[in-house]
């Protein structure tokens, strides 16, 4: 158990729910994002800060020592709010980690990191980063500049390629890439808790029957996966089929290899 553990982007859809399931993983948990989300629960500190905001950071690093980012722009946007949330506030958020002593971070990094890649391809953590959006960019930027925290800093991090992190797959694509929540919570726990990760990435993605993500060289993380896409299977396929050109049957990053280009 940590003393006091931060995880940011409390107020997104993931953060909603690891906000329950990280609470015995620590004596205090503080939440963050940068809208109000409620009113404290027991042993929980909420602070609202824009991570852009380099100053703000530093203050909500003090007394830390662990922390779960999920914060920061999770969907294709225009770039300034990209550039200020996933490049500049990861920045913040590594260089207050450094500053304060932190010395463990879970990244939440995407599957949008190597969503150029065919479906009809199985690639490991160490395959060449082809991102498939300026999303897909700034979560390779966050992985990028977590290992330079590592190898100058000693900051280990954990970065997970999240797939399709939902109470169950919502199409076909997401049938290789779910990922339930309770394997999520693993995920995160031995990201947390393993001993000399150094610097690690892993596909965040259940147990399911076809996928293309090889987590062989993120064995040493001990993570194993309980839940599969199996069970929803039929209530998948039961909708209409899509093309066998549509972006979603081509590539692994789905339809975000359509997605923009956006005015700044």
């Amino acid at each position: 158990m940590f003393k006091r553990l931060l995880l940011t982007g409390a107020a997104g859809n993931l953060g909603k729910v690891m906000r329950d399931r990280l609470a015995p993983f620590a004596e205090v948990l503080r939440l963050s994002d940068v809208k109000p989300f409620g009113q404290p629960r027991p042993n929980e500190e909420h602070v609202v800060c824009d991570l852009g905001d380099r100053a703000a950071v530093h203050d909500l690093l003090k007394g830390v020592d662990a922390v779960v980012h999920l914060g920061g722009i999770s969907v294709e946007t225009p770039f300034a709010p990209i550039l200020n949330a996933n490049i500049v506030g990861v920045h913040n958020l590594y260089e207050a980690a450094r500053q304060h002593g932190v010395r463990r971070i879970v990244f939440a990094s995407s599957n949008h990191v190597i969503g150029f890649y065919k479906q009809t391809e199985t690639i490991d953590t160490e395959a060449p980063m082809r991102p498939d959006t300026m999303y897909g960019v700034s979560k390779a930027f966050g992985e990028l500049l977590s290992r330079f925290y590592f190898d100058r800093y000693g900051i280990e991090t954990v970065c997970l390629r999240i797939g399709s992190a939902y109470s169950e797959p919502l199409d076909r694509r997401m049938m290789s890439t779910f990922l339930s929540f309770d394997d999520l919570t693993e995920l995160v726990r031995c990201g947390l808790f393993t001993k000399n990760v150094g610097h690690s990435v892993v596909y965040g993605v259940s147990d399911n029957k076809a996928s293309w993500w090889d987590n062989t060289k993120a064995s040493h993380l001990g993570f194993v996966p309980k839940d599969s896409s199996e069970p929803f299977r039929a209530k998948v396929e039961a909708a209409p089929p899509i093309e066998k050109d549509d972006a979603m049957a081509v590539f692994q990053g789905g339809r975000f290899v359509n997605c923009g280009p956006f005015e700044s």
